[in-house]
């Protein structure tokens, strides 16, 4: 209860670290959408929709940022719950890479990506 109320109470920081993992995400070829403001897309928190750029835009995972125990925040795939842990927010390019792999097995699930 606590997490949860310290990640709806923090969409500030969440927006942050999000825009952080996006920019990892460019150069490894990603494409990301921003959907941050409540108002508008009416989510309780922000998330980022990472995809394949080109010929798979079905491609993709939505990412949101979650409180971790002791003040620690991680990325979470949306949807999933506390199932989809990502990685901790602490190590962006260890973020990107953990993303990366993810969404490269979903593109091509019989290569090895590790």
């Amino acid at each position: 209860m606590v997490l949860e109320a310290r990640t709806l109470g923090s969409h500030d920081v969440a927006v942050r670290r999000l825009e952080v993992l996006r920019v990892a995400m460019m150069p490894l070829g990603w494409r990301c959408v921003a959907l941050y403001d409540r108002r508008e897309f009416r989510f309780p928190v922000p998330l980022l929709w990472v995809y394949a750029s080109g010929h798979a835009d079905d491609i993709g995972a939505v990412v949101t940022v979650r409180a971790l125990p002791g003040e620690a925040w991680g990325y979470f795939e949306a949807g999933n719950g506390r199932t989809g842990f990502i990685s901790p927010c602490g190590d962006v390019k260890a973020a990107a890479q953990a993303l990366d792999v993810l969404l490269k097995h979903r593109l091509f699930p019989v290569r090895e990506w590790a």
